[in-house]
This record gives structure tokens, sequence and C-alpha cells, in this order.
């Protein structure tokens, strides 16, 4: 299991981004709130790891906090969320607006979130509130900043392309980035405003 890993950011591009260690370049899936913490690139960070193994990928996953991925483990737990879904739910929502829809019984707040549904919801605050505990927690992580070359899209063609990712409907996400989008606005800027906008 690989714990954490240290090393250049070379290439960020929600919610993928690639590490370098030492020589190795590691693939990554990552929650936009770790996104939103992410080091310019060419330089150093450090991310808390978890890896999924199916019969056809291996795909390391990782998070600017312990708390994070504490959250994100005890979320795949759940019967019928993966780690797409938990993903999902860690870029829509901060840990604390987690734990407080499951302590709330806030079953609105989770539907926001996209694939979410009213029984998924309903079965996240069944099972996770007595997990609560356990995940109180917190753990800093590392960060830092890098720069190297990547495809020129535009911080709004980017923003489109993660929301997408997060399960947002083409449409969806273009109308969320337009509402959010400012020309001196980064990618990951536009994505939490458009976030916000959409939970509101």
């Amino acid at each position: 299991m690989i714990g954490f890993l240290c090393g250049k950011l070379i290439y960020k591009a929600p919610p993928q981004l690639l590490l370098d260690v030492h020589g190795v370049g590691y693939e990554i899936e990552a929650p936009m709130n770790t996104f939103y913490d992410l080091p310019a690139l060419g330089e150093v960070v450090k991310l808390h790891t978890h890896l999924v193994v199916r019969e056809d990928a291996h795909i390391l996953f990782g998070f600017a906090t312990e708390s994070e991925r504490m959250l994100f483990r005890t979320l795949i737990k759940v019967n019928g969320v993966g780690p797409k879904l938990a993903l999902t739910v860690l870029s829509g929502q901060s840990t604390e607006e987690f734990y407080r829809c499951v302590h709330d019984n806030d079953v609105k707040g989770l539907v926001r979130l996209p694939g979410v549904g009213q029984k998924t919801a309903e079965r996240l605050i069944i099972e996770m509130r007595g997990r609560l505990p356990e995940l109180n927690k917190l753990s800093a992580a590392s960060d830092s900043p890098s720069s190297l070359p990547g495809l020129a899209a535009s911080p709004k063609q980017e923003a489109i392309s993660a929301l997408c990712a997060l399960g947002y409907k083409p449409p969806d996400a273009t109308r969320m980035v337009q509402a959010a989008a400012t020309d001196d606005k980064s990618c990951e800027d536009i994505i939490r405003l458009a976030l916000r906008g959409a939970v509101k």
C-alpha cells in the first residue's frame, strides 16, 4: 500500500494530476477540495494516497489531508458507493459540510451532489452516522507548487471538463461555468464558484 507521495507537481487537470517522485510519474485522481490547495506546477506537494485495485486497472487517489482520505475510505465501504461517487462527494463538500449533513439528517444537502439520489443520501446518513466519531481525527498535509507543460486549454474549458468528470451533464457544466467564470479566474476558482452556486 502506498501511504503518501511527495514529489513535483507536473500536470493538473481535475480530477487528474501527475506527480514526479524521483523520476517516476504517478497518475493520481483527486477531489476538488484537494485541487483547491494544490501549489503551482513545478512545486513539491505531499499527498495522502489510497490505491484501488480492480481487474482492469490500479487507480491511485490523492488527498491533501488525512481527514479527506479517511472520509474517502469510509465512504467506499458504504453499499452502493464506489470510488467515483466518493470523489464526487469530497469534491462537492468539505469534510465538515458532509459531517454536518450526516449529523443533521440533511438529505437535501447530499442530494444536491451529482450522482447522489434520495436513497443513496439516506443510506449515507444511516451508515455514516455511527462512524463520525472515528472520522474526527484531523491531519494536515503538505503543499507545494510547480510548473511544466501541458495542453493549453482555457480555465473555462478545464472547469467544464472537470465538472463533467464529477458527474454533471455537459450542458449543466457549461451553464455553471458561464455563471461563475471571469477572465481573471483560474480553473480551480471557477469550479469552486460553480459548485457553490449549484448547492445554493
